[in-house]
């Protein structure tokens, strides 16, 4: 008899073969958002999950499915899962590091450009037909080179997003949990370490990369945004809950920030609708790991985790070391 396990989302076909040939798959190819109820029912009877970020992975979950093994996300992030109620029910979780970094890291770069020149804001203006003139000071806004990048969060993809800053001849500021070695901050465009604070009074543009946790929950809000300089930008491709959304939106009304690019969202993808009625910021759909290449890898990575975890090996990327495996 085969494991079986659930796939809560759609995946590519080709992957989900893949995972044919090892297990008893039940998959969720029409892509419906499940309750919670719901997928604690999909769940039942299953050896492991192929999991996404839009699913709770919950004590409750695992307290009603003894059984499971393994729950393994398609993604970096893994904030969804509940790591420690994972351990005590002796489920195995995973994610998929580093084979989206330098994805997420150039569009790091594009959403960040797109917000210092205004892309969107001044598309919008063409597309309603009101360009009628050239005027020297039409969408001006503050250049990307020869100017500071605030990184915080420097691991594998900040580390990727300073790299890119040398062709733009910036100074690369950092604030994280501990400091890189000599030998990184140099690959890093010569990245300084510096306080969280000193980062957002200097910086011109300040981009946010670190993982959700309960300690980085609104790292960024009213009093960060206020030391930053009204012409600098935010940039956040990390998760949503490191920054105070509604400080944000009022933060950009108000003008003490000049504008931010913002993927990803506090409840998404329920976001705040206060920020369709700002032109100073630009919104994406939390898409910075949205190539076909990348995608594709993330969900092989998924899937060579969950091949490795119910065949009586230690996943690749396992979170949970200390789990206790069946």
């Amino acid at each position: 008899m085969k494991p079986k396990i659930f796939v809560s989302r759609a995946i590519f076909p080709e992957v989900l073969a893949r995972l044919e040939q090892h297990f008893d798959v039940e998959s969720n190819q029409e892509d419906r958002i499940y309750s919670a109820e719901e997928l604690l029912a999909k769940a039942r009877g299953k050896d492991g999950l192929f999991a996404t970020p839009s699913e709770p992975i919950t004590a409750s979950l695992f307290a009603a499915n003894p059984q499971l093994k393994a729950v393994c996300n398609m993604a970096v992030g893994y904030n969804n899962i509940d790591i420690a109620a994972a351990t005590a029910a002796g489920v195995m979780a995973t994610n998929t590091p580093d084979v989206l970094n330098e994805t997420t890291a150039d569009f790091g770069w594009a959403l960040m450009m797109a917000t210092a020149r205004r892309i969107t804001e001044s598309e919008h203006f063409l597309r309603a037909g009101k360009w009628k003139k050239w005027s020297y000071d039409s969408f001006v806004g503050p250049d990307v080179h020869g100017s500071t990048l605030g990184i915080i969060g420097m691991g594998r993809i900040g580390q990727a997003i300073a790299r890119r800053s040398l062709g733009f001849d910036m100074q690369v500021l950092y604030h994280n949990r501990s400091r890189l070695q000599p030998e990184q901050e140099a690959r890093a465009n010569n990245a300084q370490y510096v306080g969280k604070e000193e980062l957002l009074r200097r910086a011109d543009h300040v981009v946010l990369v670190l993982p959700y946790s309960k300690e980085t929950h609104h790292t960024i809000g009213a009093a960060e945004l206020a030391l930053m300089k009204p012409t600098a930008t935010l940039t956040n491709i990390a998760r949503g809950g490191i920054v105070d959304d509604a400080a944000l939106i009022e933060a950009l009304r108000a003008g003490r920030i000049a504008a931010a690019g913002v993927d990803v969202f506090e409840n998404e993808p329920a976001f705040k609708p206060e920020f369709l009625s700002l032109t100073n910021v630009v919104l994406t759909p939390h898409i910075a790991s949205a190539s076909t290449p990348t995608r594709l890898a993330m969900a092989n990575c998924a899937a060579d985790n969950l091949i490795a975890a119910l065949s009586g090996r230690t996943p690749p990327n396992l979170l949970n070391p200390g789990v206790a495996k069946a």
